[in-house]
């Protein structure tokens, strides 16, 4: 079983539609399992058309903690108050306790350590949820932060986790990860692991430089990537910086996806690109041939570093 993490340092340059498209596109010849691992904000779903009433089930997940107040061994010594990075610690006078901020709180256990009583815990805490859907044949794993909370990249792990045994069960040869964009701990989360990384990115200045410093992540892991480049008819003089820095850091384009306002009504309509209007197949079956003639299904090649 392989598994290919589809990232964007940049947001909004198509990462999710190019899932959901692959997705569609794969699953006609594999098996394969999809996971959502922009738990911030999930949306691969939807461009599947799917709706929460068709998720077939919720799972509550406590993959986050919290500190907490042993009233009964506190001494008051205020050995915690000034030592969170977080200003999650405020004092009570009245009752000579310290109050922890549960918004603030990263359950980071550095009060924990400092306390010579023994008087704070750390507490686990329900911080997402994880859904299981179907669609077009194979099976979907979104996870969802709840507002307010941290430890993003633990739920990542938890969903790719779940999609992991969801594969199993249904003999899957691939798994489809589409990430978060940027580069913070659930886009790290969602890299790591992977078999082979699909960079999506744009003809712009912005998009070029996130993409950059995106890479930096996947090069550290040593994985092998390839880039699509997305609406890449907007500005086709600057594909030619994009083009030149693949080349340098020998790293394939897999393929180019024009600008077409047809992507858009698919989103709306809440249908893969490829199934609300069939010409844009030819894309996605360019993109998919070349992984399997560089061997994505079956020997990884390894990158150079990037610079």
């Amino acid at each position: 079983m392989k598994t290919i993490t589809i990232f964007s340092g940049k947001g909004g340059t198509g990462k999710t539609t190019v899932t959901s498209c692959l997705a569609v596109m794969l699953s006609r010849e594999k098996k394969i399992a999809v996971a959502d691992c922009d738990v911030d904000a999930p949306n691969l779903g939807l461009s599947l058309g799917l709706k929460e009433r068709d998720y077939s089930s919720f799972v509550k997940i406590r993959a986050s903690e919290k500190a907490e107040l042993i009233k009964e061994k506190c001494t008051g010594c205020k050995k915690c108050l000034n030592i969170c990075s977080f200003n999650a610690i405020k004092w009570n006078e009245k009752q000579n306790i310290p109050v922890f901020d549960k918004l603030l709180c990263e359950g980071c256990g550095t009060c924990k350590i400092v306390c010579p009583e023994n008087a704070i815990k750390l507490k686990k805490i329900e911080n997402a949820t994880i859904s299981v859907g179907k669609a077009y044949g194979f099976g979907i794993v979104s996870g969802q932060l709840k507002m307010g909370e941290s430890g993003s990249g633990r739920i990542v792990m938890e969903v790719k986790r779940k999609a992991m045994e969801i594969a199993r069960k249904e003999n899957a040869e691939l798994i489809l990860v589409d990430s978060a964009a940027g580069i913070g701990c659930p886009v790290i989360a969602s890299i790591n692991g992977s078999d082979y990384i699909i960079a999506v990115t744009e003809p712009t200045p912005s998009a070029l430089s996130d993409l950059k410093r995106g890479l930096k992540i996947v090069n550290h892991f040593g994985i092998p990537c390839g880039i699509v480049i997305n609406k890449y008819d907007l500005n086709k003089e600057f594909i030619n910086k994009i083009e030149k820095f693949a080349k340098k850091n020998k790293i394939q384009i897999l393929g180019k996806i024009p600008y077409n306002k047809g992507f858009v009504e698919a989103l709306i309509n809440l249908k893969p690109a490829v199934v609300y209007n069939k010409r844009f197949e030819t894309f996605f079956k360019g993109i998919s041939e070349k992984l399997k003639t560089k061997g994505i299904f079956l020997v990884f090649i390894m990158q150079t570093k990037i610079m």
